[in-house]
């Protein structure tokens, strides 16, 4: 999932305001977006460390501690999360393939995924050597159905992977208990869920490791990054090797490991975000609920919170027969919606060709669903002008 909505600086700070530090955004749809469906949030900190780094000149670490940057972004992260320690790596793609290799994953295993999300996930189970095994979705939250996950274990299953998608919390307590009785481990792809808690415990820290991804169009970024967090010593350890060659002390490679270090840069803004994180969050969440009581009643399936969930509204996503319309309105009138994801992992040409499945609630998810921005970017005016389109078609 750490392709969604990508997002990017393209332009240099407007020359009329030399003062303060304006970006202007484009995104990888076919337009520039007036309002795109996500973007990052930067801002005179951010630079100022990043040029700290510049100066000092270590761009980078190759010591399994990694350098002074990853270190305070990762002891930032270990503290908002909750959890006993933190790794960060250079994309979240790495962070579920680093937590893979950590558990030993490779050929002949099978790791259950869903496939309503981004490819991302099953190509990390692809590049251990293991087979991803497609699960359902509860058609309600978009996140994976543990009924249809309990359905497909099999002798060669050796670990789940829920992804909690827009920022909903999957089904993690159920999906937890069936992968314990079952002697499955569980890697919780929370890309997308940074800040979304349940039960007042943060996502990403039910299971065995959780990845999330800093990609610009989360809710916190790095430019590039990806993060594991853990609770097990022994993971932590052989994540660190993992990340770095397999190497402890110079040259002493004594396992498989890969280059998936975070340069000093992209830890030094990825540290000033954590302390950001907060305020980004709190508008999310005023712009979810805000855009909810405009489009009360409009004919379209809102979003909604489980009881004892908190969502980081990383993307606001509504369910709609119209959905192909309103997206052409919408974007016509500068926002930028956009359906993730209109192709089901397992109905791309890469994964279709290798085993032919159903998967009834996911693919009708997939012709229905259409998220809208509600990042701190967004106005009062937007969700107004949001929602009166949405009104007029639905």
């Amino acid at each position: 999932m750490r392709g969604v909505g990508a997002s990017a600086a393209c332009a240099h700070p407007r020359r009329r305001h030399r003062d303060r530090l304006a970006f202007k955004i484009c995104t990888l749809h076919p337009s520039v977006m007036d309002v795109p469906i996500n973007m990052p949030v930067l801002g005179r900190e951010e630079v100022r460390e990043v040029g700290r780094v510049l100066r000092g000149g270590a761009l980078t670490s190759a010591s399994m501690e990694g350098g002074p940057c990853v270190r305070g972004f990762e002891e930032a992260a270990r503290r908002f999360l909750g959890s006993s320690y933190a790794v960060a790596v250079n994309s979240g793609t790495a962070a579920v393939q680093a937590a893979l290799h950590a558990l030993g994953i490779g050929r002949g295993d099978e790791v259950l995924v869903p496939s309503f999300t981004f490819v991302a996930t099953a190509n990390a189970v692809v590049a251990t050597g293991a087979r991803p095994v497609f699960v359902d979705i509860d058609g309600e939250r978009h996140t994976m159905d543990p009924g249809d996950l309990e359905r497909k274990i099999s002798r060669r299953s050796k670990a789940v992977i829920p992804v909690h998608l827009y920022g909903n919390v999957a089904g993690v307590e159920e999906i937890c208990r069936i992968a314990g009785e079952r002697g499955l481990a569980v890697v919780e792809d929370a890309a997308q869920s940074m800040g979304s808690t349940y039960r007042k415990r943060q996502s990403g820290t039910f299971g065995d490791m959780g990845c999330f991804s800093l990609y610009p169009a989360k809710v916190v970024t790095a430019g590039e990054g990806g993060l594991v967090a853990t609770d097990s010593k022994e993971l932590y350890d052989t994540l660190r090797m993992v990340r770095n060659h397999g190497m402890m002390r110079g040259y002493d490679s004594e396992s498989f490991g890969l280059n998936l270090r975070m340069p000093e840069i992209n830890a030094a803004i990825a540290r000033v975000q954590m302390g950001r994180l907060p305020s980004f969050l709190e508008k999310r969440r005023a712009n979810a609920k805000a855009l909810s009581g405009l489009l009360e009643g409009s004919g379209v399936t809102l979003p909604e919170q489980r009881k004892h969930e908190e969502v980081n509204w990383y993307l606001y996503t509504i369910s709609t027969g119209r959905r192909d319309e309103l997206k052409r309105e919408l974007n016509a009138a500068g926002f930028g919606a956009a359906a993730y994801y209109p192709t089901p992992v397992h109905q791309i040409p890469f994964y279709a060709a290798m085993k032919r499945v159903r998967l009834p609630a996911t693919e009708r998810a997939a012709g229905r669903v259409l998220s809208l921005p509600v990042h701190p970017g967004v106005r009062h005016h937007h969700l107004k002008k949001m929602a009166e389109i949405i009104r007029k078609i639905a």
